[in-house]
């Protein structure tokens, strides 16, 4: 039976192959099913993500443990699979790994770097320990997630060489990138910081938040410079939201038992497995579990 694993492993094979590990953020049941079913198909290897707010809807970190450990081994998942917390605070941290979670992340890119330095190095001592994975964040990355709002700003190359000299697994660097919708007048990925980055912190996996949205060109030039995970979340609500209301402006709902819970969000499960599909193989991970 599958076990959840530190992402350490999937992503340094990344990094060296040239290709990224999708992280798919996770709000339910049928998010869980289709993202796990959808990597299985494709033997690619995969990364569950939760928000703290995500957790939080899904009746604790406890319950997604439980749910994501239950479907590794009815749906006899046998990729590498692992299940991260998304823009952590310490707390949050601590709480997820202590429920059992393979991966943290711990977003401490709105503190002073002092103090994002000391937290991360406590963070690196732990999870080394426990033999977990970890991420850390330089520079905010733009729009909202959960109540932390950012402007996508680039990150100073320095930090992020601070950051990542601590032993970090893998470092999130804000390059322009925004979560949610991109606006009209968006400039693009900074291609320019992430070569700066990537001269700094040599072959640590490089991460890109805010995948919904970028052009395909741009992903693929990010995975030449080194991004070994990209995560995508917008983009499977978007999907899910638009079969879903099809499903319903169609009338279906009212036709026999259209309205139990199980055909309803039907569509949408089949809607999120088509784009998890089509990001797995646009980053290049199918195949490769």
């Amino acid at each position: 039976m599958a076990t959840l694993v530190s992402a350490k492993e999937m992503l340094e094979k990344a990094r060296d192959g040239k290709y990224a590990v999708g992280q798919f953020n996770i709000n339910n049941l049928e998010w869980t099913k289709a993202v796990l079913l959808t990597a299985e198909e494709l033997k690619s290897p995969v990364i569950l993500g939760v928000s703290e707010g995500a957790g939080k809807y899904m009746a604790g970190y406890k319950t997604v443990v439980g749910m994501v450990n239950g479907m590794l081994e009815s749906l006899n998942i046998t990729v590498p699979v692992a299940l991260h917390l998304d823009h952590g605070s310490y707390q949050g941290a601590l709480d997820c790994l202590d429920a059992g979670f393979s991966s943290v992340m711990f977003d401490g890119s709105h503190f002073p770097i002092d103090e994002n330095i000391a937290k991360t190095t406590e963070l690196v001592a732990l999870t080394k320990k426990l033999g977990r994975s970890l991420e850390a964040e330089v520079g905010s990355i733009g729009g909202e997630e959960d109540g932390v709002i950012g402007a996508g700003e680039c990150a100073d190359p320095d930090e992020c060489k601070k950051i990542s000299d601590l032993g970090v697994t893998m470092l999130a660097a804000g390059i322009g990138n925004i979560h949610g919708a991109y606006p009209e007048n968006w400039p693009g990925l900074s291609f320019e910081t992430l070569e700066k980055v990537k001269a700094k912190t040599g072959d640590k996996p490089l991460v890109l938040h805010g995948g919904t949205g970028i052009p395909e060109d741009q992903i693929k030039k990010a995975i030449s410079l080194g991004v070994a995970k990209i995560n995508v979340n917008t983009e499977c609500q978007w999907a899910f939201q638009k079969a879903t209301r099809k499903y319903i402006e169609d009338g279906k709902d009212l036709k026999g038992k259209g309205f139990d819970p199980r055909k309803l969000l039907g569509p949408g499960f089949d809607a999120i497995k088509a784009t998890v599909k089509e990001k797995i193989e646009l980053f290049g991970s199918n195949g490769k579990a």
